[in-house]
């Protein structure tokens, strides 16, 4: 998560070096971001990490050694793992389950607006799950691996209070702690905590992580 009151830094990972450098010149020196670093490959991100502390990887998907995918998943097992931001131009039901089950907070087409892919890496850089409008409609118009996983599912969530389990469900429907709180009438930092609980409970490392596992058991 990003510092408080510091620039969001952020790591831009694509093999085409056109995107690279354009996603760069859009995002550096904007308000609150600073692109610290630019791999071509997820195999490269690690060395990357080395060398710049991060708080949001920009992550193509398709990349010619490590996928964006596997690299995801290597990330988010690391102790000081930083949030990770899908943009690609691929859009199809398994990359995008294939990508938030590894760990990634948002999708991202990269057809969307310039203004809109820098909000996203504000917000991932806050937590909050960040999805392209597309991918949210694909979401809940399909459902993620219906039979088993949604009794696993159902068993998991079981295990929270119910004002938890409301507290997922209005994550899944993509609200702010903000909204949520508003919503439930309590204050925003205890839907601070309750979120950190129920990450905690599922053993899950973001707010996406319980989106899908909401949307398995049919609670949204």
């Amino acid at each position: 998560m990003a510092r408080m009151n510091a620039p969001v830094r952020v790591l831009v990972v694509d093999d085409d070096p056109l995107v690279r450098d354009g996603l760069t010149m859009m995002l550096d020196g904007l308000d609150g971001i600073e692109v610290v670093g630019t791999a071509g490959d997820g195999a490269e991100v690690p060395e990357s990490l080395a060398r710049h502390p991060v708080d949001v990887v920009l992550m193509d998907l398709r990349m010619p050694r490590v996928d964006g995918a596997t690299a995801t998943s290597l990330l988010r097992a690391r102790s000081d793992a930083p949030e990770v931001l899908v943009l690609t131009t691929f859009d199809s039901d398994e990359e995008i389950i294939g990508a938030l089950r590894a760990g990634a907070t948002g999708y991202l087409l990269k057809d969307t607006p310039p203004t809109r892919i820098a909000d996203a890496v504000r917000r991932a850089a806050a937590g909050e799950s960040v999805l392209s409008p597309q991918v949210a409609r694909r979401l809940m118009d399909q459902a993620v691996d219906r039979a088993a996983p949604a009794d696993r599912a159902r068993t998991e969530l079981a295990r929270l209070t119910e004002r938890e389990r409301a507290v997922v469900a209005a994550v899944a429907r993509g609200e702010t702690n903000a909204e949520i709180a508003a919503g439930l009438h309590l204050s925003e930092a205890t839907i601070k905590a309750h979120v950190s609980h129920i990450l905690a409970a599922l053993g899950l490392s973001n707010r996406t992580q319980v989106a899908l596992l909401a949307h398995d058991a049919g609670l949204v």
